[in-house]
């Protein structure tokens, strides 16, 4: 999952002036079957980086069937009708690229970063996977079995690992965001052949996918071979399923253990947040910054270095479109009781709501996001996917060069009003993760 990117590169401090963003130019158009294209030039460095966001992620399943989306994340590297089962990976890397694929609760995203003289290679090859991946027994036999040890790495044998999971399932009640994108492997394993080949028409069609192409490219060939190999792939035939759903305001704290191969408890708390799109999300994003942003970060300084009551602790801002979790843990130091991590934690957080933060902090802050904006777009992958998030989430490709002011206009007083409004106590997620060996024996 993003992924690495949903905590953002928060770290590091350089001082920048005030919209310091350098702008970032782009063409785009719109092909007859609903395909988006969008293509940014920079000849630089003879490097392209060509990406497919299909607006497809967990969110857009059946509740009886979760983990399709994260599944074909997987299942769509099998190959085509032209292109020989596992040689997906095998081409792009015998041209000197590299490659890769992410699913969230919203998206699933595929890319490949080339020498820009074979992006026509890659063109051709996300025209495959659009056109006639290979949804067939074998494939889904051999990516059920990549999916389970994927599941027993990241989540049951890792420590901690089922934080997310068990998180979602207790922050939502009636929106799909309930289930991690892994899903189950019960709904998997039940699935026929049939129902992954309908999933595969009913989302992976070029009227729910963004193409971008960022890097050496010149806009008049690009455009030539974009309509050549993307534009007789037929639009969906149905459309597309998105949930209309709203999840309810909590108004009262659900509170729970999870017993879990672990030797050090950990305290983990969750408030559901506003749609990623809302005005609100650059405050909060801030905010998470503030508590647990770097070695210099409030939470970190009281309560790992000075309090040494925790050896971690972190704000996850988990921004998605129909509305997130500002997630937060603390895995205790040796000795302290959970109970002690959470009154200290909600000590600092009511600290904020009452007393907001400094002039000095909000300084830093403002030069943290500045410093993380800039780093985002300093690689030719990093503008690809946030040209083509700008266009999906936001509705507006142009999006990408408005982020810098939109973080520029947050005041202290939004920082500390979004910690009071949305930091509730009263309708938050609190879950305690205890070793095993602290589990009550059923007699």
């Amino acid at each position: 999952m993003k992924k690495t990117t949903l905590i953002g590169c928060m770290l590091g401090l350089l001082t920048l002036p005030a919209f310091a963003q350098n702008k970032i130019e782009f063409k785009e158009f719109t092909l007859d079957n609903g395909l988006h294209v969008i293509m940014h030039q920079d000849n630089t460095t003879p490097i392209v980086v060509t990406s497919v966001l299909y607006h497809v992620g967990s969110k857009n399943e059946n509740p009886e069937r979760t983990g399709f989306a994260h599944f074909f994340e997987h299942l769509m590297f099998e190959g085509s009708e032209n292109i020989d089962r596992g040689q997906y990976m095998n081409i792009i890397q015998s041209r000197g690229g590299t490659l890769n694929a992410y699913t969230s609760n919203d998206i699933t995203y595929y890319y490949e970063l080339l020498p820009s003289n074979e992006l026509e290679l890659a063109l051709y090859m996300e025209s495959e996977r659009m056109l006639h991946s290979k949804v067939d027994q074998t494939g889904v036999d051999t990516q059920r079995e990549v999916v389970k040890e994927e599941r027993r790495q990241r989540y049951e044998n890792q420590p901690y690992g089922t934080i997310l999971p068990e998180t979602l399932v207790r922050a939502y009640s009636v929106h799909p965001y309930q289930w991690a994108p892994i899903g189950s492997m019960d709904h998997l394993n039940a699935a026929t052949i049939e129902e992954f080949q309908q999933f595969y028409k009913d989302f992976y069609v070029p009227n729910n996918a963004t193409l971008t192409i960022a890097g050496d490219i010149d806009y008049a060939q690009t455009e030539k071979w974009v309509k050549e190999y993307f534009a007789e792939i037929p639009k969906g035939t149905k459309e597309i399923y998105r949930p209309d759903v709203i999840e309810p305001k909590k108004t009262t704290e659900v509170r729970d253990i999870i017993y879990d191969n672990i030797q050090i408890p950990a305290v983990i708390q969750s408030y559901n947040l506003p749609p990623r799109n809302h005005p609100d999300s650059y405050a909060l994003s801030m905010l998470s910054t503030y508590l647990t942003g770097g070695n210099s970060s409030l939470m970190t300084k009281e309560l790992v270095d000075k309090q040494q009551k925790a050896l971690v602790v972190a704000a996850i801002p988990l921004e998605l479109e129909d509305g997130g979790i500002f997630l937060m843990y603390g895995i205790t130091n040796m000795g302290v009781e959970p109970q002690d991590l959470e009154t200290e934690i909600d000590k600092l957080i009511k600290q904020v709501q009452d007393e907001g933060i400094s002039d000095e902090e909000f300084t830093k802050l403002k030069n943290q996001m500045e410093n993380s904006i800039v780093s985002s777009n300093s690689t030719m992958a990093g503008i690809a996917e946030n040209l083509a998030e700008a266009n999906v989430i936001y509705g507006d490709t142009e999006y990408i060069n408005q982020l810098m002011e939109k973080f520029s206009n947050v005041t202290k007083a939004d920082i500390q009003r979004v910690a009071k409004e949305y930091l509730d106590l009263q309708g938050r997620v609190v879950l305690y993760y205890l070793p095993k060996s602290a589990q009550p024996t059923v007699e």
